[in-house]
């Protein structure tokens, strides 16, 4: 059979049953929009995930007694110093500030802005800050979460903390944190190291956590273990294991969605058994009259792997295009809050556009391949009985 009255005929087989198509396409619509959606959310948040922990140190130690992190002794930086193979060793201080409603709470950070080390993973967040004006006085900066927050509560300007110490310290907004970092931003609040000690009460010889590199991957297990060995209590963390707990948290977070997933999967099953019924019934006397007038079974697998593939290209596209729409021009309102949550600071958190095609192809083979043997198999055997038989 020549292609170019093949494919005529398919086009008008195609239109010729545009209700039924339109319906599945539909449906079909709205589970491709949902899995994509989701999709991409998710691929967004861990590349902007991956992006900030390369930026962060490679190991981090922590004190802990009675199974809670507490403050350690600023002179154990000098014991961690002396070991061979580690290098660029800085202190931090942070910790969980709540407001007086105690429902809300910001990330206080304080840095050294004296130690380039110290603030190179906030680097990006405090593009074109003027260093010498905001370290002249007690001033903060804050994210885009804390600022709309302090306005609602009638402190634009400023904001007094009160101390662990029953101490009232009213710190200055000196600038908003861009919005482009809002995925860890948002609820954070940077002030000069001696000043975050003061608001979250730390002495000056009390840090709340170190930080370490060791340029060498190979010695990673050996530095781990001899800072471990200075004291009892402490804890190593490496980079790798931070970035374990994120995906940790965001799997535990997906599977809110996983309920939806089941949902669209159900509804998937009702469109095969709708699309293998409709075979049987139907289209069983318009395949076998095909049959009859010379079709190959060869040409009937054609005709309908071709109408069918048409449905699918045609689903998957739409449903790509508007879940790429919805989450990356829109902001992915409401669906977002399966990742993000709102149980905190209200997040605009902007999802940075990324297309794995890893995904995409996995997406279209997830809902093709099913699809695609739901129509053939049924329609192959109508094609091989005989077309007398077909058409009764």
């Amino acid at each position: 059979m020549r292609s170019s009255p093949f494919f005529y005929f398919l086009t008008l087989e195609f239109f010729k049953e545009r209700k039924k198509h339109i319906g599945v396409i539909s449906i079909s619509l709205v589970i491709l929009f949902l899995l994509s959606s989701v999709l991409f959310i998710s691929s967004s948040i861990r590349h902007s995930l991956a992006k900030t922990i390369a930026w962060e140190p490679d190991f981090v130690v922590q004190r802990v007694q009675g199974g809670e992190r507490v403050d350690l002794p600023a002179a154990w930086i000098d014991e961690i110093i002396s070991i061979h193979g580690i290098e660029e060793v800085t202190p931090r201080v942070y910790g969980r500030y709540f407001f007086k409603s105690k429902e809300n709470s910001a990330l206080i950070i304080g840095v050294d802005f004296m130690d380039e080390q110290s603030h190179r993973a906030l680097r990006k967040m405090m593009d074109d800050t003027d260093l010498k004006q905001f370290l002249q006085g007690d001033k903060m900066l804050v994210g885009e979460g804390v600022s709309n927050y302090l306005k609602a509560h009638f402190y634009p300007r400023d904001y007094t903390f009160l101390t662990p110490k029953g101490e009232f310290k009213k710190v200055e907004i000196f600038k908003i944190l861009p919005s482009g970092g809002n995925l860890l931003s948002n609820d954070m609040i940077i002030m000069p190291i001696a000043l975050a000690q003061e608001v979250l009460g730390l002495n000056e010889e009390e840090v709340s956590d170190i930080a370490f590199n060791v340029p060498n991957d190979d010695e990673w297990a050996n530095a781990a273990d001899k800072v471990s060995a200075l004291h009892y209590d402490l804890r190593v963390i490496n980079k790798e294991d931070i970035e374990k707990a994120y995906e940790n948290l965001y799997n535990y977070k997906g599977g809110i969605f996983l309920i939806l997933f089941l949902i669209t999967m159900v509804t998937f099953m009702l469109i095969l058994y709708q699309r293998y019924a409709m075979v049987y019934s139907s289209e069983r006397r318009h395949i076998g009259l095909l049959r009859a007038l010379g079709w190959s079974i060869h040409d009937v697998l054609k005709l309908k792997f071709f109408e069918t593939m048409m449905v699918v290209v045609v689903s998957f596209v739409l449903g790509v295009t508007l879940a790429y729409f919805y989450v990356f021009v829109l902001g992915a309102p409401l669906l977002r809050e399966i990742f993000l949550g709102g149980a905190n600071l209200h997040n605009k958190v902007t999802l940075v556009p990324v297309l794995d095609f890893t995904v995409l192809s996995t997406i279209f083979l997830i809902y093709a391949v099913p699809f695609v043997s739901a129509v053939l198999i049924p329609v192959w055997k109508i094609a091989v009985t005989d077309p007398k038989e077909a058409m009764l």
